[in-house]
């Protein structure tokens, strides 16, 4: 059950009335915590019990951490084990497996659990939270932070010390439909305008279609695929803050016009911000961040981003990708200072656009998890071709589902409209339903559903 099918309309109808009937108004956690195994299970009802045993389990070691602190660790290293296990095995063992053991060929050969690893992170940060605030929590109140169908399969990733608070009886009078409508609308048209509609082109950088493109088409892919990826993740991240509103509770931003970014390190304050986040807590600090001079820094700061990349996928471009971008970092670091102190407009537009022809070929590693199709890709960039271009590749149409990403990155957010502009505002938004609704491109799985 996807946030773009009709079930799932039909589900969230059902969900939002009984949650605010003044019947339920005591058990509403309950009442969601019954609605997330639903919407999990509806499309994995195997891997229920995986869930439920890491819910469990994480409760378990939170409660043994109390008495001991030793305990956080193993809890960390149990979530750990369940994502490398589920994500990382077929490294070692390929598909299909038999081990001549019934229960182990069942386990080896169980699908990749949906948000696993989002789930297995919420996980880790309830564990280093609630003990440094020294507040206990019921299985209850975990279950619901861990499983929260808006956040559950592509985050945003909510830090406990954020979520927890806002456990408590909702009003409906309190609800902001507004704030939540314009999230929702903004997360479908992005998805079904914008990414499904680039998708059908960019298609054709998979192996070995994009042996049968123009070199200056490759390019163009190549920056529709950042558009796409930005639209369908930005998409889903506003479906979820929509919905989590909808239920009371506020999720985090996870993005802010990324593809403005003045540097790498301003990219990834923009860009999935809730994971750079996470990272930054819970990885990159503890390996010591800054404190240790410039080499550890450096070192901390590529190994946080590969690892990064890693908890992406089980493959070498992934790898690669999340290295490459610690790289940056690393290179980017001693000139700060110099560079902030430069206002020039021209300048900072000539590093927005460096980051931005930076990243995108990036993504190179991350459209295609094969390394040798992705390092193929990358040098067909700078070798001519004059092949005759597949018929898809419309350039007209191409600007028509980039130009929303484009004009929205000068959008500054947060202004408050007045006049004609505030006046305007609905018909604007009934647009975009209406350019979501009849000009939705071919259906697509989101990209982030895949981790």
């Amino acid at each position: 059950m996807t946030f773009t099918s009709w079930q799932f309309a039909i589900f969230v109808g059902v969900v939002f009335v009984a949650y605010y009937l003044p019947i339920f108004r005591r058990t509403q956690v309950y009442l969601l915590i019954a609605a997330s195994i639903f919407f999990y299970g509806y499309g994995q009802p195997e891997l229920l019990p995986l869930l439920v045993v890491a819910v469990v389990g994480t409760w378990a070691f939170l409660v043994l951490s109390f008495r001991r602190s030793s305990y956080t660790a193993v809890g960390i290293i149990f979530n750990l084990g369940l994502l490398a296990f589920f994500k990382y095995k077929f490294l070692f063992f390929a598909p299909p497996v038999a081990t001549g053991h019934p229960l182990g060929n069942f386990l080896l050969n169980l699908p990749l659990p949906i948000g696993i690893s989002f789930f297995v992170f919420h996980n880790i940060s309830l564990l280093v939270d609630l003990p440094k605030q020294k507040r206990p929590a019921t299985v209850w109140e975990i279950f619901l932070y861990v499983i929260f169908f808006p956040q559950l399969i592509s985050g945003p990733i909510t830090q406990a010390r954020n979520f927890f608070p806002q456990i408590k009886p909702k009003e409906i009078a309190a609800v902001p439909f507004v704030e939540a409508v314009q999230w929702l609308v903004l997360g479908y048209f992005f998805k079904l305008y914008v990414a499904n509609n680039l998708n059908e082109m960019t298609l054709y950088m998979a192996y070995p279609l994009f042996e049968t493109v123009k070199t200056a088409d490759k390019w163009l892919l190549l920056f529709l695929y950042s558009f796409q990826i930005y639209a369908d993740f930005f998409g889903y991240s506003s479906i979820a803050l929509g919905l989590g509103l909808l239920f009371g509770y506020r999720l985090p931003e996870n993005f802010n016009r990324p593809y403005i970014a003045s540097s790498i390190a301003d990219f990834w304050r923009r860009w999935h911000i809730s994971l750079s986040s996470w990272l930054r807590t819970y990885l990159y600090i503890p390996l010591g961040g800054s404190r240790h001079g410039p080499t550890r820094t450096y070192f901390n700061l590529i190994a946080t981003m590969g690892l990064g990349g890693l908890w992406h996928g089980a493959g070498l471009s992934y790898l690669v990708w999340g290295l490459m971008h610690g790289v940056l970092l690393a290179a980017e670091r001693p000139f700060f200072d110099k560079l902030d102190r430069l206002k020039s407009p021209t300048l900072t537009a000539l590093r927005a656009l460096i980051v931005f022809l930076a990243v995108s070929m990036l993504w190179i590693f991350f459209k295609l998890p094969d390394f040798t199709h992705a390092a193929s890709y990358f040098s067909a960039l700078f070798t001519e071709s004059h092949i005759q271009n597949p018929p898809r590749i419309y350039r007209t149409l191409a600007l028509a589902y980039s130009l929303p990403v484009i004009v929205q990155h000068f959008i500054r957010p947060g202004r408050p409209q007045k006049g004609w502009t505030r006046a305007l505002e609905p018909f604007a938004y009934g647009a975009l339903v209406a350019l979501a609704f009849s000009e939705a491109g071919p259906e697509s799985a989101f990209i982030y559903f895949q981790f």
